[in-house]
């Protein structure tokens, strides 16, 4: 029995395409990407409008180019670029022209205004195709690492020892760069470099001691007015009844206040308390839950708690697309004050919260549970706010644990998808404002890519 196999001859020279059109089919995610951006005003994009200089290459086509790559796990800004000789749908979207890295990852820093007018763009597109309708959202938070370690941290009382020590170091080689000064043949070249590094690093500790003096003077700040009307109140009992004295909001630092020399904006999360703490951000999204699973809106925390963002997530939705009329949220969002914003005074502005009164995970056990039995049956503690105890009653109701049901089934697939599909587990960037702005990056991309799979390959 003779076998053939097919010729695989690698000397054999190989022409593209005269058109790379040939190669890349009509319903490929880069046209959809291509042509949705194109959109977009030029008004939008950071360029240099004198023409000076070399040739820019078109802004439309960069962030075509950082959408593909973000929506297809492609992240750094060296591998983007290797993207455009490798990928034959990346080369067609640069027309076989290849930016530099360094080009690439400072048109996504000065770029994010029109990422933000995009991803309204996307938005907009997909509710003229009847795909999107802002009725029923779920909003949700998760814990995306910085760009820094860990071990980068100082705490504030560490950092001033460190301060003395340096002074102290710093000192000794001043003298001892005078001493080899006055003598002969003292090789004094390496003490400069020295006296610089310790200065530097001095100078870092003192700027991170600021940092940390200067977050506790506005969580001080931010408690006076709450402070002044406690002390009021007091005032205007009568004996036994004035109670104990309130404490007055100290803007000391506490000796354990941290601060990170990588990325100061940073902070010490942790997902669970099962999980190990990590320099993170708290990546906040509000999703569709009528049906496209799109991301509406974004916006990163510093803090690790979700409690004071429900109002933030809900007004980062475009008022082009119009206002939800019910809010989904899960236990770490329960909180009365942005409960109470978000209902509004008025039916017109009414809308309806349905957030977890408890965490059900934690109180609720499996059939087959794997875990022993505790030793005794815990009781559910007393419910003393009449907040909790109404959120409860309407999250006890058959039709709004109907609706609740539909929270983990669209705002936590979206960071599944993001994290496991996409394959973004960490910013690349540091600072807040520029890792607000690449987390946006990241849902734009996440909507184009979904948006161009209901279209073209519907689930």
């Amino acid at each position: 029995m003779s076998t053939r196999f097919v010729s695989v001859d690698r000397n054999q020279p190989l022409l593209l395409p005269p058109d790379l059109r040939d190669w890349v089919p009509e319903d490929d995610l880069v046209n959809f990407v291509i042509q949705a951006v194109e959109g977009l005003s030029l008004s939008a994009f950071k360029v240099n409008v004198k023409g000076t200089g070399s040739a820019q290459f078109p802004p439309h086509m960069m962030l075509s180019l950082l959408i593909y790559c973000y929506a297809n796990g492609i992240f750094s800004s060296r591998r983007i670029e290797r993207a455009t000789y490798r990928d034959i749908a990346v080369r067609y979207l640069t027309a076989d022209t290849h930016p530099d890295h360094d080009t690439i990852a400072t048109f996504r820093r000065e770029n994010f205004e029109a990422v933000g007018a995009c991803f309204l763009h996307v938005l907009e597109l997909a509710r003229e195709l009847k795909l999107l309708k802002v009725g029923m959202v779920s909003v949700d938070g998760t814990k995306i690492k910085a760009n820094a370690n860990k071990s980068r941290g100082i705490r504030y009382d560490r950092a001033g020892e460190l301060i003395e020590q340096l002074e102290l170091e710093i000192r000794g080689l001043m003298e001892q760069a005078e001493a080899a000064d006055q003598q002969e043949g003292a090789d004094g070249q390496s003490l400069p470099d020295e006296i610089k590094r310790r200065k530097t690093l001095k100078a870092k500790l003192e700027q991170a001691r600021r940092r940390i003096e200067e977050r506790a003077k506005k969580k001080a700040d931010a408690k006076r007015g709450d402070y002044e009307h406690k002390v009021k109140a007091r005032e205007q009992r009568k004996g036994r009844a004035k109670g104990c004295h309130i404490k007055e909001p100290d803007a000391t630092p506490r000796p354990t206040d941290q601060d990170n020399l990588t990325d100061p904006d940073s902070r010490l999360m942790r997902k669970n308390k099962r999980s190990a703490y990590e320099q993170s951000y708290n990546a906040q999204a509000a999703v569709d839950a009528d049906g496209s699973q799109l991301v509406l809106s974004t916006h990163v925390s510093q803090c690790a708690s979700d409690r004071n963002e429900l109002v933030c997530a809900i007004a980062g939705i475009p008022d082009s697309l119009g206002r939800p009329k019910t809010v989904l949220a899960d236990n770490g969002y329960l909180n009365e004050e942005q409960v109470r914003t978000l209902e509004g005074d008025g039916e017109e502005n009414k809308m309806e919260l349905l957030v977890s009164a408890h965490a059900e995970a934690k109180q609720l056990r499996r059939k087959h549970d794997f875990r022993p039995l505790p030793a005794e049956e815990k009781k559910a503690p007393e419910i003393r706010s009449a907040f909790v105890r109404e959120m409860k009653e309407k999250m006890e109701r058959e039709d709004s644990r109907a609706k609740y049901r539909l929270r983990k089934q669209t705002v936590e697939p979206v960071f599944g998808t993001v994290k496991k599909w996409m394959g973004f587990t960490q910013f690349l960037l540091r600072g807040h404002e520029k890792v607000s702005g690449e987390w946006q990056l990241v849902a734009l991309a996440y909507n184009m890519k979904h948006l161009w799979r209901m279209q073209y390959a519907p689930m």
